[in-house]
């Protein structure tokens, strides 16, 4: 891609989290994990172990950025949830790297899939005007 292209990719990227409401950037979270590990996993079949090292540790980046959203005092059972769901799936992008199997990033994508699709639905329902309101 060529530089002035990328900065402008950059700047709209950069306009679409700030104009997003909270939810929306957790969604934005999950939808940049499942690129990048796509992106681990095509690069463990290239064997490329460098696009492979970055991907995985931008990966890893969101998932830290995932569990430090995670209110722990008030979350109850489903913030100690989804605080599991990421450290198993840091577990499984790190037994993928280390093994050399896309099998860790294959289990990867099944936990987080469901996950972004349900703070989807949480999002565009929190947007969604309520019945009977003048939108």
């Amino acid at each position: 891609m060529p530089p002035s292209l990328l900065r402008g990719f950059d700047t709209y990227k950069q306009t679409q989290v700030q104009s997003s409401t909270p939810l929306e950037q957790v969604v934005l979270l999950y939808d940049g994990a499942l690129r990048f590990m796509g992106d681990a996993r095509a690069a463990m079949e290239r064997r490329d172990i460098a696009a492979r090292r970055i991907a995985v540790s931008r990966t890893l980046a969101i998932l830290g950025e995932l569990r430090g959203t995670l209110d722990m005092a008030n979350g109850g059972d489903i913030a100690v949830s989804l605080q599991k769901l990421y450290g198993y799936v840091q577990e499984r992008l790190m037994d993928a790297v280390m093994y050399h199997d896309v099998r860790g990033v294959d289990d990867s994508v099944k936990v987080l899939m469901p996950l972004r699709d349900a703070w989807r639905t949480i999002a565009s329902t929190a947007q969604a005007p309520a019945k009977g309101s003048a939108a």
